[in-house]
Parts: C-alpha cells; structure tokens; sequence
C-alpha cells in the first residue's frame, strides 16, 4: 500500500488521525493532515482504508499493488 496525502485539500477535520494514529497526525500549526508512514505495515490497511473513505475532503490517496489509484 502507497499513501498519499494532499494538504491543499485537507480540512483538518481530523479525522485520518483519530482511525490511523500510527499512520496520519495532524500538524500543531495549521491542522492539516501529516503523513507518518507512506507504506504501512499490512495489519494497518484497514485503518488507513477507513480514514481515507471518511475523509470528508478525499485528501487521503491510496494505490494497492495491482489496483487504479482510489481517491
């Protein structure tokens, strides 16, 4: 699994960090989405594929190997 995040989108809703601590915070400054862990370990993928389906500006991308891209 490959993440990406876009801070131009991102909210800072929050919400990538509270479904996937290990993986999304958010910055002390601004709010917005940081990216600890572009190629998180397998028992992480749930987690990291909740916080990008409920991310409430599809700021979050994911590519699987094998699979498009999913927004």
């Amino acid at each position: 699994m490959d993440i990406r995040v876009d801070r131009t989108r991102c909210l800072g809703a929050g919400m990538c960090a509270l479904t996937a601590p290990q993986v999304f915070d958010q910055d002390e400054d601004d709010g917005l989405v940081l990216l600890l862990d572009a190629h998180p370990p397998q028992d992480r993928h749930t987690a990291v594929r909740t916080a990008a389906g409920i991310c409430p500006a599809s700021a979050i991308t994911l590519t699987e190997p094998g699979s498009p891209p999913h927004p």
